[in-house]
């Protein structure tokens, strides 16, 4: 570990200024003399209050060499002489020592116990840099120059000649503590459970981790460090995510499943850990801002593993499979027939959805159809991390199936934590038998069991496996839309929303979940009345849902199309309700309804200020409403303020299928007998037709 590590952890606790790292200027000899031993003094009084469990030699020897650095202090304070020019460089540089040497102090005392053993041999390099700068020091200091008493002058020469001496120090226990830890991490690796004596000798007794909350204040500071990672980070990041999966399987092994806090504490670690990781909020929360180049042009979601087909297009694998499989033999974008099935993986695009999904916190997981030649196995995910995950999953899963109720909600919310990140996680935890028993749990009456439950299982649904277990599962989609429409939380109602939108991604279940009972019309109401995340969760289920030509009907009947209507003014969800009306609209369904509301200025509005998505969607929405609703609704649309201009506009700056969608709408709104008297205000066709008379009378014949 370098110096910038230490100093730029230390600056996240501490924030020292700036000037900290420089001698104090325009001082006298004496003030500069009594700086340095208000500073050196303080550290010593400190140094008493620090707790460093490791590195205590090396801790002890530097405070002894301060105190001599003190005493020096204090038998110049006493003298009379001015110092020389040279001595007052060597106070300025000791200023800087022993400022140093109390950073790395409090990054020692500051430290978790098991990050400071996992640091032992560089930060016992650090100190043997703090003695080598020391001891350089000493050789050039002027004590012949010195007004000194015989014994100052004697204990500074035996200082200098101990400094020169000392060599780097790394304590034996100290190291081999920290290879044991290692030894574990082997063990699991090699396909073995270490033995659970050795784990509480070391862990308990050893390292001094007494307890649950002890163990899970380890895992949450070694978490930190993982996230705030520097790039020269020792061990790697692989490692360390090693010994977080070893210490929250000792966590339960070793200290059973007793709580770490009431409710209120274990709601707090269920907010901390659960930012960013849920699917439908990830996607949820950067739906409008993914760029339209990373989503397929099918499902227009975020491609998990794009593919070229014979015609040169790029979609996601699954969406272009469904479409072959249903006997399509052209390309749903070009139209033009396709020479083979065959699909090529575009591996440049992939690694570029990637790098923005890291970018974004989206978890990115490449889904079991991959390309084997193209799959790489994540530094995070060693065999050792997953061996003991999925120990620890056995573990709670026992505890899922046979303990209390208090041990279920724990068991509950440690599984939805280990499921929050990894495929490996998810797939050993539904392998173990996890999905049955969190079902269980959905009904139940502690709200802490029934949330946890089912955002452990949303997480579960990110795995494309998983999203068949949990289907076939009798009576775990009833579950869930329980939860959906009874939920005892916010949060639980939400994510039980975020799971429908997650397994609605497989085409065949769209249709299963939209004839659940009481599945669209309880995702309606939160949209209606939700948090705005409960309102993002929503809308994207019910447009994932209206994809499915066969359950417009449905949705419309459960009252999906005024909630959608009603959406159009809400910011955050008012593009994905846009998009969702104009599929509706398309089958015919919703007209009447959805005429009742103002939707077409809210479209327009739209149209005004949306993103490239939005105007796209919108645009999209308002021709189809025009197609279904017939003259007197497209009168109604044709008559909306500014869209003349806006179609104009969108015709030069929209996206492909806007500009289309844009060009279509021009016409229907002519072919209006209704708009006849405005079309001296349109001028649309002009701007698309290249201001060409005669194409311009064919466009709008």
């Amino acid at each position: 570990m370098s110096t910038s590590v230490i100093f730029s952890s230390l600056r996240r606790r501490r924030s020292p200024s700036i000037g900290a790292f420089f001698a104090p200027m325009d001082l006298t000899d004496l003030g500069l003399i009594q700086t340095i031993a208000i500073l050196s003094g303080d550290l010593i009084s400190s140094s008493s209050d620090l707790s460093i469990p490791f590195q205590r030699r090396n801790f002890r020897s530097l405070i002894r060499k301060i105190k001599i650095f003190v005493a020096l202090f204090e038998s110049l304070k006493e003298s009379e002489f001015p110092l020389p020019s040279s001595a007052t460089l060597c106070f300025k540089e000791l200023y800087i020592l022993i400022y140093r040497s109390r950073i790395l102090l409090d990054y020692c005392s500051q430290s978790s116990r098991l990050w400071l053993l996992l640091q032992n041999t560089p930060v016992s390099g650090y100190f043997h840099d703090l003695n080598q700068e020391i001891s350089t020091l000493l050789d050039v200091f002027p004590l012949k120059e010195l007004d000194l008493t015989a014994d100052m002058r004697e204990l500074m020469e035996l200082l200098q000649r101990q400094s020169r001496r000392t060599k780097l120090f790394i304590d034996r226990q100290d190291e081999k503590l920290r290879l044991q830890l290692f030894y574990f991490l082997k063990e699991f690796e090699n396909g073995r459970v270490p033995n659970p004596m050795e784990l509480r000798s070391v862990f308990v007794e050893q390292l001094g981790v007494k307890d649950a909350k002890a163990c899970r204040a380890e895992i949450d500071y070694l978490e930190e460090q993982i996230y705030n990672h520097e790039e020269d980070i020792e061990p790697t990041i692989s490692v360390l995510n090693g010994i977080v999966a070893l210490f929250r399987y000792c966590r339960f092994l070793l200290f059973g499943f007793e709580e770490e806090g009431g409710e209120e504490e274990i709601n707090s670690v269920n907010c901390k850990k659960s930012k960013k990781s849920l699917l439908c909020q990830e996607i949820g929360e950067t739906y409008v801002t993914i760029p339209k180049d990373f989503c397929c042009p099918i499902s227009l979601d975020l491609m998990r593993d794009p593919v070229i087909i014979s015609t040169g297009q790029t979609y996601d694998r699954a969406s272009i499979a469904q479409w072959i499989e249903e006997g399509h033999c052209s390309c749903p974008k070009t139209g033009q027939m396709l020479n083979h099935a065959r699909m090529i993986p575009n591996r440049a695009l992939r690694n570029l959805i990637s790098q923005w999904c890291s970018a974004h916190g989206i978890t990115f997981d490449l889904p079991e159809s991959a390309d084997p030649s193209t799959e790489t196995v994540s530094p995070a995910a060693t065999k050792a991390t997953i061996e003991a995950n999925r120990a620890t999953a056995l573990l709670l899963i026992g505890q899922l199936a046979n303990g209390s109720s208090k041990t279920k909600a724990v068991a509950a919310r440690e599984l939805r934590l280990l499921a929050k990140t990894g495929k490996e996680n998810r797939s050993c935890i539904a392998e173990a038998g996890a999905i049955p028993l969190l079902k269980q749990l959905l009904s139940s009456s502690n709200s802490i069991a029934q949330e946890n439950s089912v955002t452990a299982l949303l997480n579960l649904s990110i795995l494309d496996k998983n999203k068949t277990r949990i289907m076939n599962e009798e009576g775990c989609l009833e579950a869930i839309v329980q939860v959906l429409r009874h939920g005892t939380t916010e949060e639980a109602r939400e994510n039980a929303a975020a799971t429908l939108f997650s397994l609605s991604a497989v085409h065949e279940y769209k249709k299963r979940i939209t004839d659940e009972e009481g599945a669209v019309r309880a995702l309606a109401g939160l949209l209606r009345e939700g948090s705005p995340r409960g309102k993002k969760d929503a809308v994207t289920a019910l447009f994932n849902l209206s994809t499915h030509a066969e359950n417009c009907n449905k949705m419309a009947e459960a009252g999906a199309d005024s909630a959608l209507a009603s959406a159009l003014g809400m910011e955050g969800v008012a593009e994905e309700a846009a998009g969702a009306l104009a599929l509706l609209l398309r089958r015919g369904v919703g007209v009447e309804t959805i005429g009742k509301e103002d939707v077409v200025g809210g479209l327009v509005g739209m149209m005004r200020r949306g993103t490239p998505k939005g105007k796209e969607n919108a645009v999209a929405a308002l021709l189809e409403l025009c197609r279904s609703g017939g003259s007197i609704m497209t009168e109604r649309v044709a008559r909306a303020p500014l869209l003349a201009g806006l179609l104009q506009t969108l015709l030069f700056t929209g996206t492909k299928r806007a500009r289309r969608k844009a060009a279509s709408l021009a016409r229907v709104c002519h072919r209006c007998e209704a708009a006849t008297l405005h079309m001296e205000g349109w001028g649309v066709e002009y701007a698309y037709s290249g201001s060409s008379t005669h194409r311009a009378a064919n466009f709008s014949g």
